[in-house]
């Protein structure tokens, strides 16, 4: 899908036989700060810099994936940010299975706190794209694609 800037991939390549696990990112600051950085790359590729607007929604919910990844998903696991001309691609890999609940077109709160409940909405108001998977390792995976433009 992308053929421009990547950084940190989840996963080592299985034909590397001492590969090393990439260092995710230790908080929500630390994720942002690598999309930053990746959509920095992308004036190169893409001849201009991202809008403004496009730049503040990647970095929100890069914050929101972190987030929900952590109090919601047992704990990041995987972390990748993609640029190509048109879109930054951030994945983000948690420990759990379960997919985020929406019911009849609204997201419900992952949990069962009355508190937040507020990221999966936003997250799916503001991307061009979402895939969910469930990695054969455990765990889930999102992709979410968000125009540059």
């Amino acid at each position: 899908m992308a053929t421009g800037h990547r950084t940190g991939p989840s996963t080592p390549h299985a034909d590397t036989p001492h590969a090393e696990r990439p260092v995710l990112p230790r908080d929500a600051f630390e994720a942002r700060a690598r999309v930053a950085e990746a959509l920095a790359g992308a004036t190169a590729l893409r001849g201009a810099p991202p809008t403004a607007t496009a730049l503040g929604d990647a970095l929100l919910v890069t914050s929101e994936l972190f987030t929900n990844a952590m109090r919601h998903g047992g704990g990041l696991t995987g972390f990748r940010v993609e640029i190509d001309r048109d879109a930054v691609t951030v994945t983000v890999e948690d420990a759990s299975h379960e997919l985020p609940h929406v019911r009849g077109g609204r997201a419900e709160r992952v949990s069962g706190s009355t508190e937040g409940g507020f990221g999966w909405p936003l997250i799916r108001l503001l991307a061009r794209g979402i895939r969910l998977s469930l990695p054969p390792g455990g765990g889930k995976a999102i992709e979410v694609r968000l125009p540059l433009h």
